[in-house]
């Protein structure tokens, strides 16, 4: 993998890691890849830390979805939901595939440069 790459990965996975909206999940796969740069783990934890990241990043439809139902209503209460419901329709309306929370816009970034992370 290109040194750019790895930096970038590197520096967008810390921020993740320190996203108030990152997976408990997402942040152990996270360290468990940053431990393995440099090592033999390395390629094996890169596949894991992609597939974590895709598990992970959730899409505007999946966002509404959640926001709209009893569960996350339950979760957000019924204004902040419907307030989060109608931010995802605006960024759907606007061509957005994913939330835009800070976790799953830091995932996005990343997942953009898988190619190249799986190199």
């Amino acid at each position: 993998m290109e040194k750019t790459v790895l930096d970038f990965t590197v520096e967008k996975t810390k921020e993740l890691m320190n996203a108030s909206t990152c997976a408990k999940e997402l942040k152990e796969s996270a360290q468990a890849w940053l431990d393995a740069i440099g090592t033999e783990k390395e390629a094996d934890e890169t596949k894991k830390y992609i597939a974590e990241l895709e598990d992970n990043i959730m899409t505007v439809d999946g966002l509404i979805g959640f926001v709209e139902s009893d569960a996350g209503i339950k979760h957000f209460g019924a204004e902040t939901a419907a307030n989060i419901a109608a931010h995802g329709k605006e960024i759907k309306a606007n061509g957005a595939k994913y939330c835009d929370c800070p976790a799953c816009a830091i995932a996005e970034a990343i997942l953009d440069k898988k190619e190249e992370l799986l190199k």
